[in-house]
């Protein structure tokens, strides 16, 4: 009876095991199908579209050894969404980059939901805004780290590719395309400055004029203060548009970050309030009647209490508390 007993537990052990290894062999028949699919479609183009089935059944069903990046995106013209238009040229950049070097690899794909195209994946998500890129790890959910900051980072290239590195342990060097437009803009501003010279070669006391060089020092200033460089640096969108209600921000609400329009708004406040110390200080030392020095020094004062009160509204509207305003709230 022991025996029997014995046998009947060993041909359900084997039948078990039977079970096993033909679901294994299964799950690796799924997964080999899955990576070929996309390896096939990377080949042929660096980021993959994607509809609600596509995405369910290679990003989201299970088996998956691989993970991809999905940027959730907008790009029909009915939408209107100037942000994506640029995020999608930053994200074509990076997968190029990646699809023509040594570092494609079937461990990582990058693809792409437009929400004409996929509405369904977007009420899956509860995902209410767009551009927005997430990673889906080849093991488990995304994590809080698997959803790019924006807002915070930009969509430049190098910033995406600094990300997934740091999420997939795949390191992308970006390679973009020639632009030749700022070295012909520099050959053409030196062949300006070359040609004046040239005709003013026999008087050149115009390079010692001080009142030039500090207007184009003054220049210089106000784009380095204003935030060109960090523009330069991380590619922040110009605006943003919030979708439901249609309303444009231009102002970001971190003072970890900042929009396109925000240094140009910065620039041109700054701008006014050196504008109208220049005018003070032009009423105290000039030699002109009473009466017109006293109008300048009314507009001078007039420039810098206007454009400092809103310098100060952009800095509270970024630094939630900050206790001090002046004239505006």
């Amino acid at each position: 009876m022991a025996a029997l007993r014995a046998l009947m537990l060993l041909v359900v052990l084997i039948a078990c095991g039977g079970r096993w290894a033909t679901g294994q062999k299964r799950k690796e028949m799924v997964l080999s199908e899955k990576v070929s699919q996309l390896m096939e479609w990377a080949s042929k183009r660096a980021v993959i579209r994607m509809n609600g089935d596509k995405f369910r059944r290679l990003v989201k069903a299970p088996p998956r050894n691989y993970s991809v990046v999905v940027m959730f995106t907008a790009l029909q013209p009915h939408r209107q969404c100037v942000v994506c238009k640029q995020a999608d040229e930053e994200y074509q950049i990076l997968a190029n980059s990646w699809r023509y070097s040594n570092a494609f690899t079937n461990k990582v794909f990058f693809a792409m939901v437009d929400f004409d195209e996929g509405s369904d994946v977007f009420q899956m998500l509860n995902m209410n805004s767009a551009p927005t890129f997430i990673n889906f790890p080849a093991k488990g959910k995304p994590k809080r780290g698997d959803t790019y900051e924006l807002q915070v980072r930009g969509f430049a290239a190098e910033q995406l590719a600094r990300w997934i590195a740091d999420r997939t342990d795949v390191n992308i060097r970006v390679i973009r395309p020639p632009n030749y437009a700022g070295p012909l803009m520099l050959g053409l501003l030196l062949a300006v400055i070359g040609g004046l010279v040239y005709l003013r070669r026999s008087n050149l006391d115009f390079l010692y004029n001080k009142t030039g060089w500090a207007f184009a020092a003054l220049c210089f200033v106000l784009a380095m203060t204003s935030g060109q460089m960090w523009n330069h640096i991380r590619g922040p969108p110009y605006a943003h548009k919030n979708p439901h209600t249609g309303q444009v921000n231009y102002i970001h609400g971190s003072s970890q970050a900042q929009f396109v329009a925000e240094t140009h708004i910065v620039l041109l406040f700054n701008g006014g309030v050196t504008l109208g110390m220049v005018l003070l200080h032009e009423a105290a030392t000039s030699d002109m009647d009473v009466g017109k020095r006293k109008i300048i020094c009314v507009a001078g004062v007039g420039l810098v209490v206007l454009f400092f009160s809103w310098l100060l509204s952009v800095f509270r509207s970024k630094y939630h508390g900050y206790p001090y305003s002046f004239l505006m709230s």
